[in-house]
């Protein structure tokens, strides 16, 4: 739509041009083959079929569905399954074929095959629709006693087989949300529930390896930075909510390293992904993009533990045969083998590249993130399992987030890089207020902070864009 509207001015422009002597006729044309004018009328008329068949795709699919429910008491079994999965092929098909055709067909112009496309795509989207609905309506009628995290995790990865086959980046992440959907809801049985195990509640508690392994691939297949993303986010979250690191008093029913090792591995795999991992890749795709979140976990892990509350001390009473037992059974400990395997080998690989540096150690060298890892590894070990240092932690962990953003700042001053100065700002505002409110003070105080802190966020704004501004104009000079 945008490109759309952006040819429609320059068209209108171009013959305004032309019809006071500003272009010849001859340019003009040579603007119209560049720019594609002919082919705006053919995009209207596209559009519009695209929305009509849309429409009554959807339209259909109601009927469908509502022929389906009228009946549904009254066929069988047998029928029941025939007609289900007759939807779901028929749907699966026709939409293959038309994104097919639209991928590898002759090409007529980007508008058509695009629209096409589109098409294909949100009929195999429907398709996963379908997927669902017959898993859930054959459960029913099979009489299986399946659960609600069972339902979307089947349908979930389901829905990823598809992707992975076609490499859709609408498929792949509808599969992640919908496994997510399944692990969120499966997740309370994992913590107090005292059932017997089933391959559901299996991946709730290996969600961390899972999401790792099943996740990442699939971000190549589809060469999607959103997936990669997304992977990653669900790698470190669920990684927390199965371990449950914080409070770092909560001894009761974990051992004292838990905490080092949740809190420390997202950095550090993050940090050290290198693409060149896998042997059939030979570009950096996603590197620049893991360092990112690795900045972005650090800051999350640094101003949870700035907090006196994750410090309090209680009382230490772990218990190393049942604690030890209740460990084994409800956290993910062959994954945390499994990802600090991969943390070793990811870090050994980054060893032997240190003479191609990337553009992220200009500020981020090794030996501050080594440094940052040591300390979110040893501390809370230390307050857990030898002796309670509560003041000492609070007041590392603001230390270290206040390194982390004055890092980001000079990185963002070195490299003119808007984001990092900026995130560095925030960081250190985030910080300032988040200790005003935690402590005990008088408003006039706070009235105080806030004040300086927006007046400090404005003055530094400004200069910072001045300052490129400065240097773009002593560039544009220099190269004139």
């Amino acid at each position: 739509m945008i490109l759309d509207n952006f040819q429609r001015k320059l068209r209108r422009e171009a013959q305004l041009w032309r019809d006071e002597g500003l272009i010849s006729a001859s340019q003009y044309q040579q603007l119209a083959d560049r720019y594609q004018f002919n082919n705006l009328e053919a995009a209207v008329r596209d559009r519009s079929m695209m929305t009509a068949v849309t429409i009554g795709i959807i339209l259909l699919t109601l009927g469908m569905i509502t022929f389906v429910a009228a009946n549904w008491l009254l066929w069988s079994r047998d029928v029941k399954f025939i007609i289900m999965m007759s939807l779901f092929i028929a749907t699966t098909v026709t939409g293959f074929y038309t994104w097919r055709q639209a991928a590898v067909g002759i090409p007529e112009g980007k508008k058509p095959r695009r629209s096409q496309r589109l098409l294909g795509e949100g009929l195999l989207i429907l398709a996963t629709m379908f997927l669902g609905v017959t898993i859930a309506l054959m459960a029913d009628a099979f009489n299986l006693n399946g659960s609600t995290p069972e339902l979307f995790f089947a349908w979930g990865f389901g829905v990823l087989v598809m992707a992975y086959s076609l490499s859709l980046n609408s498929l792949g992440i509808l599969g992640i949300i919908l496994i997510q959907i399944g692990y969120w809801t499966g997740l309370g049985d994992l913590r107090y529930s005292t059932d017997e195990w089933n391959w559901a509640r299996l991946v709730v508690k290996h969600m961390p390896l899972l999401s790792w392994l099943l996740f990442v691939p699939l971000a190549y297949f589809c060469r999607s930075r959103w997936i990669f993303a997304i992977a990653a986010f669900v790698f470190a979250t669920s990684l927390q909510l199965n371990l449950e690191p914080v409070p770092l008093s909560n001894l009761s029913e974990t051992a004292p390293w838990v905490a080092s090792f949740a809190l420390t591995l997202p950095p550090a795999i993050f940090w050290s992904y290198d693409d060149l991992l896998f042997p059939t890749i030979n570009y950096r795709l996603f590197q620049p993009l893991a360092r990112d979140l690795a900045l972005i976990a650090f800051g999350l892990v640094f101003y949870v533990l700035s907090f006196r509350w994750v410090w309090a001390t209680t009382s230490y009473n772990f218990s190393s045969a049942s604690g030890s037992m209740n460990l084994f059974m409800s956290r993910p400990i062959i994954d945390l083998g499994i990802l600090s395997g991969l943390a070793v080998l990811q870090w050994l690989f980054l060893m032997r590249q240190r003479n191609n540096p990337i553009r992220r150690e200009v500020v981020f060298n090794l030996p501050m993130i080594a440094t940052f890892l040591g300390f979110t590894a040893i501390m809370p070990f230390w307050h857990q399992a030898i002796n309670p240092i509560d003041d000492l932690g609070v007041f590392a962990f603001n230390v270290l987030f206040a390194v982390l953003a004055w890092g980001l700042i000079r990185e963002g001053l070195k490299l003119n890089d808007r984001r990092c100065f900026w995130g560095g700002m925030l960081l250190f505002t985030l910080q300032v207020i988040s200790r005003v409110l935690e402590y005990d003070t008088e408003l006039l105080f706070k009235s105080l902070v806030f004040v300086m802190c927006g007046s400090a966020l404005i003055s530094a704004g400004l200069w910072f864009e001045r300052r490129l501004g400065s240097g773009s104009k002593s560039s544009g000079a220099k190269s004139s």
